[in-house]
């Protein structure tokens, strides 16, 4: 069975839960996208409540199930895994999340937060309660990630600075930061890999 399901096509899926024909239109609308489908500040289409439903539904056993994976596995190991979890939650908002995930000594999560939430061009972070969380949590090191709802995901000066003073403030409790990534859309953006970290 599971070979036919992979063997489908988006529409045939999407349509076993919510109808052929409400697919076929869903997806027209979206430009065939699912990710812009799956975005929730996009609603092109008119859609039944239980559809809406049923999408979100869909959208957080995905997250769900990405997120048991990154609390099994180095994240280190499995760098897409991340990015696709990330990508997951965070796009389709329009106002910034800054999110946190805390690790393990095996770089193992061992907690993801949204920790702090602004409006469409800015979040205040504080350092001082990221240090706080990281040791409640007792996380070795952390990753940090949010969007940027505008659907440019290039690192402000801002985000630069911010990394820094944030990398500096856990360094003196000895929690390393592994990568700050930014979400526009359905690009991610690593800055350890820019050489920003």
């Amino acid at each position: 069975m599971s070979q036919v399901i992979q063997a489908m096509s988006d529409a045939d899926l999407l349509g076993m839960m919510v109808g052929s024909k409400t697919a076929a239109r869903m997806l027209q609308d979206a430009g065939g996208s699912l990710s812009t489908l799956l975005n929730e500040s996009i609603p092109s289409y008119e859609v039944q409540p239980k559809v809406r439903t049923k999408l979100q539904v869909a959208k957080e056993l995905v997250r769900r199930s990405l997120l048991e994976t990154l609390r099994h596995r180095d994240v280190l190991s499995s760098p897409a895994s991340v990015r696709d979890y990330l990508r997951v939650t965070l796009t389709g908002r329009d106002y910034e999340v800054f999110i946190v995930l805390f690790l393990d000594a095996q770089n193992r999560v061992l907690e993801s937060e949204e920790m702090f939430r602004g409006t469409l061009t800015q979040t205040s972070v504080y350092p001082r309660e990221v240090v706080k969380r990281s040791l409640f949590i007792n996380a070795a090191a952390v990753i940090f990630a949010h969007n940027h709802p505008s659907g440019i995901a290039e690192p402000s000066h801002a985000d630069e600075l911010l990394t820094q003073s944030l990398k500096q403030a856990l360094a003196l409790v000895d929690v390393r930061v592994l990568d700050h990534f930014v979400i526009a859309g359905t690009g991610v953006l690593s800055m350890a890999e820019r050489g920003l970290i």
